[in-house]
């Protein structure tokens, strides 16, 4: 486990403390190999990082909890190390804490755990239930702010939001269902990954508001806790296309999207019409192919660096400003992908 950082630097990316990191790092033994992972993973993100822990400048230690499928979690990481000399002189560091799936308790385990230790600051991306409302209160009693990503926890102590209106993106999802479905009959499969998210609700009602008013003839199919995941996806969309030979589009509002396809393409169905969420690893494949119609996208390396300012002005480093405005909605279709998405 070659590397050129100090024990005390690594011990602090990880969480641990300096004698479990010399065990590790002399394979003393008495750890647990999740320890172990722990440890690599520290030596793996003070290695990417490594041109901002020589900088000079104020650091600040922030974690990133989440609960999202690999691919979102993949892209928030880019987008979150793209973004770090952008916040010069103050030196960024980051601990990424990533699950795709699992109960509440865990979650709040790790937010726990960061009450405990200590941290500048907490990016969050978790479900909206009291569990979750419960450990946010505790970080802010243990002076650590908490900034939502993607999904807001409005009841919470949260200090802001960062991500779009996720209202209006449902609404803009439905103008363009209505138009490029135009008179041709058929449903619309409405797919969530879970219910428990708030973003996600809000967008199936923005959607759903806006098909009742200009499309009430169009029945709208929902399914859901499919989390996102291909796995569980594809059985979820089969089983909506048997019950209704009718469905021929879809509103894809928390991903699973290449499970959706296969489905559609193992029964012989058609997909008219297929507006999703985000570019990451694989709607910017699908969308290339010209298998989604239209990705709803917002900037992700904008949303990380306002996440950062935000958390270094609730420490008097950066002058306070006003409320944090929504992220523009990009309708990315084949023929306007991003550069960083066409290479």
């Amino acid at each position: 486990m070659g590397h050129p950082f100090p024990i005390r630097e690594i011990a602090r990316q990880a969480g641990l403390s300096e004698a479990t990191v010399d065990r590790v790092l002399n394979a003393r033994g008495g750890v647990r190999e999740s320890t172990v992972r722990e440890v690599r993973q520290a030596i793996a993100d003070l290695d990417r990082q490594r041109t901002q822990v020589r900088l000079l400048g104020r650091t600040f230690m922030i974690d990133i909890v989440m609960q999202t499928p690999e691919r979102f979690s993949t892209a928030v990481r880019s987008a979150l190390e793209a973004e770090l000399p952008s916040l010069h002189p103050a030196v960024v560091r980051s601990r990424f804490h990533f699950r795709e799936t699992g109960p509440v308790a865990e979650l709040t385990r790790i937010l726990d755990r960061i009450a405990r230790r200590g941290s500048q600051g907490v990016i969050l991306k978790a479900p909206d239930v009291p569990e979750i409302t419960a450990a946010v209160a505790r970080l802010a009693e243990a002076g650590i702010p908490v900034v939502t990503l993607v999904t807001d926890l409005p009841a919470t102590a949260r200090l802001g939001y960062v991500g779009i209106d996720n209202r209006a993106a449902g609404a803009t999802a439905a103008y363009l269902m209505g138009q490029w479905l135009g008179d041709r009959p058929g449903n619309v499969l409405t797919s969530l990954s879970s219910g428990f998210f708030r973003n996600e609700e809000e967008r199936e009602m923005g959607f759903r508001s806006v098909m009742r008013a200009r499309h009430p003839e169009r029945a709208l199919v929902e399914i859901a806790e499919g989390q996102g995941l291909d796995a569980t996806q594809y059985d979820l969309v089969r089983a909506a296309l048997e019950r209704d030979p009718d469905i021929r589009a879809v509103y894809s509002i928390g991903g699973g999207n290449i499970a959706t396809l296969r489905a559609f393409e193992h029964l012989g169905r058609e997909c008219a019409v297929f507006v999703a969420h985000d570019l990451d690893h694989d709607n910017t494949r699908l969308l290339r192919e010209h298998r989604l119609s239209a990705v709803l996208h917002h900037d992700l390396r904008q949303d990380m660096r306002e996440a950062c300012h935000i958390v270094m002005r609730a420490h008097d480093a950066l002058p306070p400003a006003g409320p944090t405005l929504p992220s523009a909605i990009q309708v990315v279709t084949p023929y306007n992908m991003p550069p960083q998405a066409t290479s």
